[in-house]
């Protein structure tokens, strides 16, 4: 059985134009998992900065609606484990809009524990939300970017899909997948000028741990607060930077993968 998020029923209900940016040259941001956590604190820091229309989406309404008001911006509500989620979302955005010139795709869920005792249904449930919910996104947001020759998809990935993490295998496949999609997609897309940006956070102090059903325990490194993560992705989308690791120095265990596989493997053992 899935660990359930404690999330209120979905209830999508009617997305109202707000007022459509489209006419009048505004920027516009699209952040999902924007009702808790790393996406709550992109949203705010977007907000801060101005000058972009905003559209925040997650799971839960109730605390959705909560980010939307104090960042002035309009709540998307959706589930993008869904069959029909991540289609249904941009379909709102550019219905509200009309043209999204800023994807975060920030949200995520995770499962802790044995792989052997993983439910197949959490196996589902992770690849679909972490990774396929990001790439239908971009799937959806692309073509006007690249007809436009102009735009920026941020993907939140995780120090996990750097290195694996002990008990955590499936959650660290899919931020692995999504990093060399994000690789794959600057290859593609860099010429029609759409810039892709992957923002790789180390721990960060959000209620993930608790929904995952494991609470984190470990001493170092120590949980950062959200905020630190939204200052970094708002740094790389000013800067157009391709890869940010927050802190900076989560990018060592990957150089000692790399360049001392069998000293990796072995503090990899001892450390989890």
């Amino acid at each position: 059985m899935i660990r359930p998020l404690p999330d209120a029923p979905l209830d999508r209900g009617h997305v109202r134009d707000t007022g459509h940016p489209a006419a009048t040259g505004t920027r516009v941001a699209l952040v999902t998992g924007a009702s808790s956590g790393i996406g709550a604190a992109i949203a705010d820091r977007i907000a801060a900065e101005g000058g972009w229309r905003l559209l925040v989406s997650g799971r839960h309404r109730e605390r959705l609606d909560r980010v939307a008001a104090r960042t002035s911006a309009l709540a998307l509500p959706v589930d993008l484990a869904a069959p029909e989620g991540p289609e249904a979302l941009v379909e709102d955005a550019l219905r509200a809009a009309g043209r999204v010139d800023l994807l975060i795709a920030g949200a995520g869920v995770g499962w802790a524990g044995p792989f052997a005792t993983m439910p197949p249904a959490a196996i589902d449930q992770v690849v679909r939300v972490d990774l396929l919910a990001a790439m239908r996104l971009v799937r959806m947001v692309v073509p006007r970017m690249e007809a436009e020759r102009r735009g920026h998809i941020v993907l939140i990935g995780s120090v996990a899909g750097t290195v694996g993490v002990r008990g955590e295998a499936v959650y660290s496949a899919a931020k692995a997948a999504l990093g060399v999609f994000a690789d794959a997609l600057r290859h593609e897309l860099g010429r029609a000028g759409v810039r892709v940006t992957h923002v790789v956070p180390g721990v960060v102090d959000t209620p993930f741990f608790a929904r995952r059903g494991t609470p984190y325990t470990r001493r170092l490194p120590r949980p950062l607060p959200p905020e630190r993560i939204a200052d970094a992705v708002w740094d790389a989308v000013e800067r157009g930077r391709d890869e940010v690791y927050v802190p900076a120095w989560m990018r060592l265990p990957a150089v000692v993968r790399a360049l001392a596989p069998r000293l990796y493997h072995r503090l990899a053992s001892r450390f989890g």
